[in-house]
Order: structure tokens, then C-alpha cells, then sequence
């Protein structure tokens, strides 16, 4: 007969090899080792003794997916380590991988190891695709910039981003009299309309699984949220419900001010880097765009930018819609721009 008593398990991660350390509902150290990154082997090590295993923590390194899926898939019960949110004492003078594992493995006993969310693989793959096209957007662009920037140094003349994309080769090409730069001209095209395809190819496919995804349609009723946002919007919150409240969701999606006061003095900031920095992206474009569709925006963020600045009064309205997002999803309410900006201003009687 198996004991009763539980053993927690934590994993280092790293590329070519893992760390695994175990303790008992005690705290007592039972077992440690260095593996190779291959699942029969963590399976293996995990199976030894009597004991069962209560929990496994994973650290959340950039390729954690093959592990917490075959550990899932074999039973486990498997949580993810936000490293963010681990603070190890700074006093420490020496850290291992031994040491880390262990460390890990004792937070998940005492039930207060920080953890992420886990997307389910389907979603995760279409998510991660969403995060290619956005890496692409930002490396065409780049290149946009660089031929708009190249043409004012040496012309003195502007070029519109779109009529860059819309242009063909041959007559952008055509715009710079130097071999040099018309061979410029004429790489750096060909990179952007290349991208431009590669892009296409993307939206076409996650469209595909967009009507199906949960909330979809409701986020799409929001002014500046497109198909494209919407579904990065869905994709990198998963499940709603992990979020108490609208504050937490507009912290974790990076909108609101990394500050750490007392007594009405500052002590410095908190961890920026905490949060979802695609949800940041998303909710900041999503600002300017609603800044397009619904006047009462473009309004708020004039008033807001009088007392403070631009980018501030942009994050400021990201912030507001991302806490207009957490009550569609968590409460099932629709958008409602009233409750948002305040009633549209009654349109003015024509005189007869």
C-alpha cells in the first residue's frame, strides 16, 4: 500500500537539461537531480518511493510547453512558476540550480508559489501565431520607417507609409537617382511586401477559429477593437475569471502605473515588467483607434491630455477600456459607451 503522505515536486528548467528537487508536506528535502530534457526520465524519477505526488511546479522559461503537456498528459498535476513574481532574499551569497529547485518546490507546499496561467495547446498555438504577426508588423514597419526616413534625408520629400505598401517596386524604385539607393530602395520593398504576404497568410488562418472562440463577437462591439484585437485580447486572457476585479486585469495588462508609495511618498517602483506586455500593446492600440470611431473618446483623452501629456492620456484610456473588457467578459454585459465617456451630446435643431 502507497503512503499518504503527499510530496511536492519543482523543476529548474533549462535547455539542454533540468533540475528537479522534492519535498514532503513537511518541508523535509527527500530527492534531487539533474536530468536530461527528455520525459521518461522526469516520468521516471517521479515515480520513485511511495509517496504520490501532490504537485509539480514548472518554471515558466521559454520552453516550458513540452514538459507541462507530457507531465499532463501522464496525470500530473502540473502549475507553472511566474518568475516575476518570486523574490528570492537578496542577502543570499550563493544560488544554484539545486537551491532555486528546492526553493520552488517549498513555495508550492506552503500553497504561496506566484503561478501563470496555462492555455490549453490548441488556443496556445493560434495565440502564438497572433504574437509571429505581431513580431512582423513591427519588423515591416521598421522598414517603412527607413525608406519614409531615407527619402526626407536625402529629397526633402515625405512618403506615406500606405503608399509605400500600395507602391509598386519599379516605381519606388524609380524615386532615388543613385544606384545605391535605388538597390535600397528596391531590397528593402521586396522585404516589405514579402512580410505584407507572410502577414496575410496569418490573419487568414486565425480567422478561421475566431468565431469560435469564447467572447469574440462581444469584444468586437467595442469601438477600435477590430478582429485582429479581439482575438489577442481573448487568446492572452484565457480564463476571465482568474482576475478578482477590473483592477487587477487592467495591472495585469500593463496600463496602469508601476508606483510603490507610503505616507504619500514615493519608494521607488514596482516590477514594470509584470503583467502581459501583448496585452499592453493591445490595449494602447485599441486607445487610438477608438479615438477614430467614437468621438466622446477622442474628447475624454483631449481633456485628459490638457493636464498631463499624450502618451500619459493614451495609457490612461487603455486602462479605462481595459477595465470596460474585464466587466463584458467577467459579467457578460455589453459595451455601453454611455457608461463609458458619458451620453452623446444632443445633436443641435436645424433653424426651419
Amino acid at each position: 500500500m502507497k503512503s499518504s503522505k503527499k510530496r511536492y515536486a519543482a523543476i529548474d528548467l533549462h535547455s539542454n537539461n533540468l533540475f528537479i528537487a522534492v519535498v514532503d508536506s513537511e518541508g523535509r528535502r527527500l530527492a534531487h537531480a539533474r536530468l536530461f530534457c527528455e520525459l521518461h526520465e522526469v516520468d521516471k524519477f517521479l515515480r520513485r518511493g511511495e509517496a504520490r505526488i501532490e504537485a509539480i511546479a514548472v518554471e515558466s522559461t521559454f520552453n516550458w510547453y513540452w514538459l507541462v503537456d507530457g507531465l499532463r498528459a501522464l496525470g500530473y498535476n502540473v502549475v507553472l512558476a511566474n518568475p516575476a513574481g518570486i523574490a528570492q532574499y537578496d542577502g543570499l551569497k550563493h544560488a544554484d540550480d539545486r537551491s532555486d529547485a528546492f526553493f520552488l518546490a517549498e513555495l508550492l507546499r506552503l500553497g504561496i508559489l506566484p503561478t501563470g496561467y496555462i492555455l490549453e495547446p490548441k488556443l496556445r498555438a493560434v495565440r502564438d501565431l497572433l504574437r509571429r504577426r505581431a513580431s512582423l508588423v513591427s519588423k515591416r514597419t521598421s522598414l517603412i520607417l527607413s525608406l519614409r526616413n531615407m527619402r526626407m534625408r536625402i529629397q526633402g520629400a515625405s512618403l506615406g507609409s500606405n503608399a509605400i505598401k500600395a507602391m509598386p517596386a519599379s516605381e519606388l524604385v524609380a524615386l532615388f537617382g543613385d544606384p545605391a539607393e535605388k538597390l535600397v530602395a528596391d531590397v528593402q520593398k521586396g522585404h516589405i511586401d514579402a512580410l505584407g504576404r507572410s502577414i496575410r497568410r496569418i490573419e487568414r488562418h486565425v480567422s478561421g477559429t475566431a468565431l469560435s472562440m469564447p467572447n469574440y463577437t462581444r469584444l468586437t462591439s467595442v469601438p477600435g477593437i477590430g478582429r485582429i484585437l479581439a482575438m489577442t485580447i481573448v487568446l492572452e486572457i484565457g480564463d476571465i475569471g482568474r482576475f478578482a476585479t477590473a483592477g487587477d486585469f487592467a495591472s495585469y495588462a500593463r496600463t496602469v502605473k508601476a508606483d510603490r508609495s507610503s505616507n504619500g511618498k514615493s519608494k521607488g517602483a514596482n516590477n514594470r515588467k509584470c503583467g502581459n506586455r501583448h496585452l499592453a500593446w493591445a490595449f494602447v492600440e485599441a486607445a487610438n483607434f477608438i479615438r477614430r470611431y467614437d468621438e466622446r473618446a477622442e474628447r475624454w483623452h483631449a481633456r485628459k491630455k490638457r493636464s498631463t501629456n499624450g502618451i500619459v492620456a493614451t495609457k490612461a484610456l487603455a486602462c479605462k477600456l481595459a477595465k470596460t473588457v474585464w466587466h463584458i467578459l467577467s459579467e457578460g454585459t455589453e459595451y455601453d459607451g454611455d457608461r463609458l465617456f458619458g451620453p452623446a451630446p444632443a445633436a443641435k435643431a436645424t433653424a426651419a
